[in-house]
């Protein structure tokens, strides 16, 4: 079992300029992850690459970050690729905004980072999303789609989302 670590999530204000700096990156990476991922058929419904620099940055940089990731890589990726489509972009805005939720009370709570505490973030998201999907949709079916087609994305999440940020500990920003 891997041990957890001390970890200080950095908490940009909507003031700084860093804010806006960080965001941008994380939302580039959320719009050319899912491009990549899209090569694979189903890439994107089994990766769920929308969410990994959700995941960092919210972690990382704290809720303003996170949930700017979270709102604006959905909206720039349909408008600019047509992916996700406009019909899935309220799941879409609910799970990722979850996400920086989860990610940023985590790190900011804990002050800690290891392989559970990732998981536990990216369980919490898909729990509480897979809730709001299927009363959204009124299917259970496209709830659990995550857990049965995305799980690889899950894993990836998790264990790459985990040495990402462990890479980043180290780093005062």
């Amino acid at each position: 079992m891997v041990s957890a670590i001390l970890f200080r999530p950095v908490s940009l204000g909507l003031s700084n300029a860093r804010t806006y700096l960080f965001g941008a990156a994380f939302i580039l990476g959320n719009l050319l992850l899912p491009q990549l991922c899209h090569f694979i058929p189903e890439g994107g419904k089994m990766l769920l690459p929308i969410y990994f620099f959700t995941l960092i940055g919210a972690y990382k940089f704290g809720i303003r970050v996170g949930l700017l990731t979270a709102i604006c890589s959905p909206l720039l990726n349909c408008l600019l690729f047509g992916m996700p489509p406009v019909a899935v972009l309220p799941v879409l805005l609910i799970k990722s905004s979850l996400l920086a939720i989860a990610a940023a009370a985590v790190a900011g709570y804990t002050h800690k980072l290891s392989l559970l505490h990732v998981a536990f973030v990216v369980l919490a998201y898909q729990l509480a999303g897979g809730v709001a999907e299927w009363g959204l949709a009124g299917n259970v079916q496209a709830a659990i789609q995550d857990f049965t087609l995305g799980l690889p994305g899950i894993l990836v999440q998790i264990a790459g989302g985990w040495l990402v940020l462990k890479l980043l500990a180290k780093y005062e920003f």
